[in-house]
């Protein structure tokens, strides 16, 4: 037992990464690929997964923020960093100085970011984002405004303080609905096709993140940008199986009190769970001051000494409880395993109808991160 593994912990299994990178390399083996360490790379730690993605080969580092980008570089990362959402015009000096690819999807925006790169005595790299779609970032491109699309997007390319290298876009629903994907490459194609009668081409055209990857390999381009898969998950139960991709991340506790306790005895908070046997009741220290959601109270299972043991009561900030009846011989400090390989996390987000993604992200920054080559 070490300091970090004393209560509870993140194992990140980093040989599982790099297996999940090559089979998803593999899928699109013509096409760069670009590594999403956003969001503290789905929680998994962000120096860690960038460092072990260059390690491995990725060509990019997709980050959502300036601050995630900045602590990449300061970790020593050297790979091209591509930050996908705002950033204010007063921290373009800041791009400059870090080497950083800034997504630009405004052209007022676009301006501002010039006027201020060439003040700083540089041109910024960046990419350019079209809405096809999905109604977030971009210029909007849709029938009856790709021509303007394109418009815009060759004001922003004659700009002299910017230097575009990528025009990207983002599928809306890859996962199920085929149609509409179409369509959305549909528009996008139109605009490649408009800016090429225009002269204008860039080194990289990017459509694909995760879904995409798997669905639509005649638009793979020139990069590709799982994000999810990369950490072990589909994006979509339509998706399942369609590459061999293992959860990274295990998140484990260790019993902290086992006790014996008569049928009828009320568990946790607001007595919503009574027993119906006598029963012997293990307090596992992990909750929701952790990320362990506190709906998934009493809809959960845990495994210990390799056997599901049902979650009892509802989730403490700190801590919850588990019925251990059936295997008497718990101890305290036996390890326990809150989600991982053999009892995937899709099954608690499922209980509850939210996605892997959101629960990954939401594991506490107290939680440890250990890391297992």
């Amino acid at each position: 037992m070490t300091n970090e593994t004393k209560r509870t912990w993140a194992e990140i299994h980093l040989d599982r990464l790099a297996g999940n990178y090559h089979s998803l390399r593999a899928l699109a083996p013509h096409s760069r690929f670009a590594g999403l360490v956003k969001a503290n790379a789905y929680g998994h730690g962000a120096v860690a997964v960038g460092r072990k993605l260059e390690e491995l080969g990725a060509d990019y580092l997709l980050v959502a923020c300036l601050d995630e980008a900045v602590q990449l570089r300061e970790a020593g990362l050297t790979r091209p960093i591509l930050i996908l959402g705002y950033t204010p015009t007063t921290y373009t000096a800041e791009l400059l100085r870090y080497d950083l690819t800034q997504a630009v999807y405004d052209v007022a925006l676009a301006k501002e970011h010039s006027a201020a790169a060439l003040a700083a005595g540089g041109r910024l790299n960046c990419f350019i984002q079209c809405d096809t779609g999905m109604g977030r970032l971009g210029l909007l491109c849709q029938e009856g405004t790709i021509d303007r699309a394109a418009e815009e997007v060759e004001e922003i390319c004659s700009l002299p303080g910017l230097e575009p290298v990528g025009l990207m876009q983002h599928f809306s629903d890859a996962d199920t609905c085929p149609a509409y994907s179409r369509l959305q490459i549909d528009r996008y194609n139109a605009l490649l096709a408009k800016l090429a009668a225009m002269g204008r081409t860039f080194p990289i055209r990017t459509c694909c993140a995760g879904a995409a990857t798997l669905n639509y390999p005649e638009v793979h381009y020139d990069m590709v940008r799982p994000g999810i898969l990369l950490f072990g998950y589909s994006p979509d139960h339509a998706c399942d199986g369609m590459v061999d991709v293992r959860p990274v991340m295990e998140l484990k506790s260790r019993i902290a009190s086992v006790k014996a306790m008569p049928a009828g005895s009320c568990i946790s908070y607001g007595r919503t769970y009574t027993l119906a046997r006598d029963s012997l009741v293990a307090v596992v220290p992990v909750g929701y001051g952790d990320g362990l959601f506190r709906l998934l109270s009493s809809r959960q299972e845990f495994l210990l000494h390799g056997q599901r043991v049902r979650q009892i009561g509802r989730v403490c900030m700190d801590m919850c409880m588990i019925d251990v009846t059936d295997l008497p011989e718990t101890s305290v400090g036996d390890e326990v395993t809150v989600f991982g390989e053999e009892l995937p996390l899709t099954e608690k987000s499922d209980a509850v109808g939210t996605i892997s993604y959101e629960m990954l992200c939401d594991i506490a920054p107290r939680v440890p991160r250990v890391y297992v080559e």
